[in-house]
């Protein structure tokens, strides 16, 4: 995210394409806000701000706009599929509201209703072409926009065609797409160009064997295996058809097997399936735009009874890794990634795996694991277990108002509080809003826990008291006792990170101060020969 600063560095800082003032005393355009954060995301992030002029020598006038800026930091996470947070500040007795955009993501521009906007100096336009192919070329070469020589419009299903146009008008709403003839609704989409049919053609619409002569690794294989054992899978499908002639079905096979998970919540009993559906078609859309066509090997698709492994080939995109997989995207085929757009198949700044990893969490399943990816395959594992039910009720407990305005890295961190891990450092800055959301507690100067309400909706208050700890005076009168209990010989320093193991010397150490400083405790010696004693 773009560095946070003062509104003391804000008067002070030059407004250009990185940051914009807005006056907005009373309100501003949500529409418009959202055109400028897409151009600050397209010009490598920045802040857009409100309650302060733009011309010099800037004021402070103050804003009502966006008065609940959580909801609107949502709403525009949702809408340009960028990362973008938010700073409130009372100056003098008048608001100034701050939203920090991210940069957009390698090789791909940010768009607001179709549209991707750019700052010419102080001045908002759609991006100059120019630009937008230059961000384009980050990604490198796309194969699937590439022209296949030999192949002709009769090489491509008109089924699997119609089964694409159907989603466009879904999506689009736009009815004309409806008496588009087969070649015309294939060049609007890019599909084939003057040059040709591209292999993004071939991959998604394609005849059984007409990809047999042309791209016969655009093929999809699923295995059921009742248990891990090796030798014959108990079924076994192949798809070498264009994905729109195959990807209904793919779900009709995973779903056959399909079990319910039986959870209850008071009087009612909730069904959880092991395979979400929304999560497997993901993960497979996933599979299908970012593999090498390039290289040889199909896509598998294996499922077990209790989890669903997907293997594509092709490493990561580069730039792209498990550590950053939620916060970059780079499509490796973006012309099968932008035609899936078109269709509503999948988001075209890649979201999916975000929505991936916000569905696990929501029903207390483990995270997509990765292990066995290298340089040549991803693999993706999704366990479908529910880990525990009690979670469940935790999720519910939030509710879908809250949960509507939380990011991936929000679920991310409950998740880890949740199962007492450590909060990964990159997702620490989500802890303010969870706790101004009444989700997570401050209990300490780095320490946070769920709210002790979400426990207890998961019948869990004794683990909020231990995760929080004892309260502070209870720990001086734990430190205290043991003092007085050793008596005449004294306590070193390292009997008291004994008695207290939870806690670090620093700690200790102030803990210990305050003891001093009310006249409870003193100390005979230095360093290590230090000694603890009571005042009688």
């Amino acid at each position: 995210m773009y560095e946070s600063m003062t509104v003391e560095e804000l008067l002070e800082a030059k407004e250009g394409e990185n940051i914009q003032f807005k006056e907005a005393k009373n309100r501003f355009d949500s529409g418009e806000a959202t055109k400028c954060c897409c151009a600050l995301a397209n010009c490598g992030g920045g802040k857009l701000v409100f309650g302060i002029t733009d011309a010099r020598p800037r004021q402070v006038v103050g804003s009502r706009a966006f008065e609940q800026p959580e909801r609107t930091r949502k709403g525009l996470i949702d809408k340009l599929k960028v990362m973008v947070d938010f700073q409130l500040f009372e100056y003098q007795g008048k608001r100034v509201l701050v939203f920090d955009v991210a940069s957009r993501p390698l090789g791909l521009p940010v768009q607001a209703d179709g549209i991707a906007w750019w700052y010419e100096g102080d001045s908002l336009i759609p991006m100059p072409e120019e630009i937008r192919r230059r961000i384009y070329a980050e990604a490198g070469f796309d194969f699937s926009g590439s022209v296949c020589p030999l192949a002709v419009l009769s090489d491509l299903d008109e089924t699997a065609i119609e089964a694409f146009r159907a989603r466009w008008v879904d999506k689009s709403g736009n009815r004309r797409i409806m008496s588009l003839s087969t070649e015309q609704l294939l060049r609007d989409c890019e599909a084939i160009t003057e040059e040709g049919i591209t292999y993004a053609a071939l991959a998604l619409f394609g005849k059984r064997e007409s990809l047999g002569k042309y791209l016969p690794q655009a093929e999809i294989i699923f295995e059921y295996r009742s248990s891990d054992a090796s030798g014959p899978a108990n079924q076994r499908e192949e798809f070498r058809v264009g994905f729109f002639a195959c990807y209904n079905r793919l779900w009709e096979l995973i779903n056959l097997r399909n079990d319910k998970q039986h959870y209850q919540e008071g009087f009612f009993v909730y069904d959880i399936p092991t395979f979400n559906e929304r999560v497997v078609r993901e993960a497979i859309l996933n599979a299908v735009s970012h593999r090498n066509y390039q290289m040889g090997g199909s896509v598998f698709i294996r499922q077990y009874r209790d989890r669903l492994v997907i293997e594509s080939p092709g490493g990561f995109p580069n730039g792209i890794s498990v550590d950053n997989i939620l916060d970059r995207q780079l499509p490796r085929n973006r012309r099968i990634a932008e035609i899936l757009a078109l269709c509503g198949l999948v988001e075209r700044s890649g979201q999916g795996m975000n929505l991936i990893y916000e569905l696990s969490i929501k029903e207390a399943k483990q995270l997509p694991d990765f292990s066995g990816t290298d340089e040549n395959f991803v693999c993706i594992t999704l366990n479908g277990v529910v880990l525990d039910t009690k979670m469940l009720s935790l999720i519910n407990q939030i509710g879908n108002e809250r949960m509507e305005t939380l990011s991936t890295g929000d679920f991310l961190v409950i998740n880890a509080l949740y199962h007492e891990m450590s909060v990964a450092e990159n997702l620490r800055p989500c802890l303010k809003h969870l706790t101004e959301l009444g989700i997570v507690e401050h209990v300490g100067r780095s320490k946070y826990v769920l709210a002790r309400s979400l426990y207890a909706a998961a019948g869990k208050s004794g683990v909020h008291t231990r995760v929080v700890g004892l309260d502070r005076e209870t720990n001086k009168e734990l430190l205290l006792k043991h003092i007085r209990a050793n008596g005449d010989k004294g306590t070193p320093f390292k009997e008291l990170q004994q008695v207290l193991p939870g806690h670090s010397r620093n700690q200790i150490q102030v803990l210990m101060r305050e003891l001093h400083k009310e006249n409870k405790v003193y100390c005979e010696g230095k360093t290590k020969a230090g000694r603890w004693f009571a005042k009688t």
